[in-house]
């Protein structure tokens, strides 16, 4: 019988957005295949200590307590598989050098951390997972270690995931892809806080309201704000800035004037897989149950809806499929994306490109494995082809010479 790949199912971090990545992680220990796959469930607590299960078997069959009342639509993330690995796991690190022969490792440690005592055996890994969004985990950073380990993982190298998560400089390479964007202003926390008064001046001068006010680096919608006029617009920036020391400052899709005037831009998203040949899935609409996609509408309140596929003529799709993959590859992405987009209201609306995302959700309501189902690919069978796409990766990067 064929060996079972050994899968690290990385989950948690640092991010603000840790509960959506346990969530994530739920589901995708719960539908990955045991026959092919041999998973270890591995965590990173909100203080950034990782920690790994013993009791993989459990949480592959899902004996953990049911979940109490949702915290999120998707279900309460304290309540899932991935939290007790959180709370009972035993520590690991990740060694920044390759083990012997193919694939990786992890080092288990006593706790508490400050030690660093090896414990046990070395846990050796074929292949990595990290269901890990925002911060830390989808920006170049948790990638980078992998690189120095010698881990084949899942999703985009450091650079596709650092382009794909900095707002700022994704927007500078669909520009030079030729690519329509938003308008936008960007600047620094330290322009706003000695001098918001120029900063607003500059913003109002290159842009009209209504604005959404974003951090360059974070996902989820977490720290976005819409403003409608000056009044609301300093506010919104300085809760943006308590997520990054980067500010995106964008001009509404959809019209212009006060909100009763203003058409509403439709919210188109495609879901991207591959590495050098990526294909795209068939396009959805988000119709918020708010005024715009934010967290809560996302993740807390009921009465966004999903319509897949997006009601857009065959030219449409085309259109919005092709760009899709044209933004794919100015990231440098691979392994999967979901690109956002946004149509402005009426039959002649113009279709701009809102942004990439390069880990998108995968709980149970996510657009990402919901796009491929309607494209014919079921869950597992995703999750199965990011994994193969990982090795292919990994296979690839071996055949490049790294010295003379």
């Amino acid at each position: 019988m064929k060996k079972k790949l050994r899968v690290g199912v990385i989950f948690g971090g640092r991010s603000g957005e840790h509960e959506v990545s346990l969530l994530s992680a739920a589901s995708v220990l719960k539908a990955i295949d045991p026959a092919r796959y041999e998973v270890v469930p591995i965590g990173i607590t909100k203080q950034g200590l990782w920690v790994v299960s013993n009791d993989a078997e459990r949480l592959l069959t899902g004996d953990f307590p049911d979940a109490g009342p949702s915290a999120l639509r998707a279900g309460d993330p304290q309540h899932t598989a991935p939290a007790a690995v959180l709370a009972k796991g035993k520590g690991v690190i990740v060694p920044p050098m390759p083990a012997e022969g193919s694939g990786g490792s992890l080092v288990p440690f006593e706790r508490p951390a400050s030690s660093l005592s090896p414990a046990h055996d070395v846990l050796h890994l074929d292949v990595v997972f990290p269901v890990l969004h925002g911060t830390f985990g989808e920006d170049g950073t948790m990638q980078g270690l992998f690189e120095l380990a010698g881990l084949a993982y899942v999703g985009s190298g450091v650079l596709g995931s650092a382009t794909g998560m900095d707002k700022e400089v994704m927007k500078r390479l669909f520009l030079a892809a030729g690519l329509p964007i938003t308008r936008h202003v960007t600047f620094l926390r330290r322009e706003w806080e000695q001098s918001p008064k120029k900063t607003i001046a500059r913003i109002e001068s290159a842009l009209k309201y209504p604005l959404f006010v974003k951090p360059a680096n974070l996902g989820s919608s977490v720290g976005i704000s819409k403003a409608h006029d000056r009044k609301e617009l300093g506010p919104a920036i300085d809760q943006a800035a308590g997520f990054d020391r980067k500010i995106v400052v964008e001009q509404a899709v959809g019209g212009r004037g006060n909100r009763s005037r203003m058409g509403k831009a439709r919210e188109l998203e495609v879901a991207v897989l591959g590495n050098d040949e990526p294909v795209a899935s068939v396009v959805g609409e988000i119709v918020p149950g708010k005024e715009f996609y934010d967290y809560e509408a996302k993740y807390l309140s009921e009465g966004s809806q999903a319509i897949i596929p997006a009601k857009l003529t065959k030219k449409q799709s085309r259109q919005v499929q092709a760009m899709a993959l044209d933004a794919f590859r100015a990231c440098d992405c691979a392994g999967l994306a979901r690109v956002d987009f946004l149509l402005e209201a009426g039959d002649s609306g113009r279709l701009y490109l809102n942004e990439i995302n390069t880990m998108p959700g995968f709980t149970s309501i996510s657009m990402y494995p919901k796009l491929w189902e309607a494209s014919g690919m079921k869950y597992r069978d995703l999750i199965s082809r990011l994994i193969e796409l990982a090795l292919e990766r990994k296979a690839e990067q071996e055949q490049i010479s790294y010295s003379r």
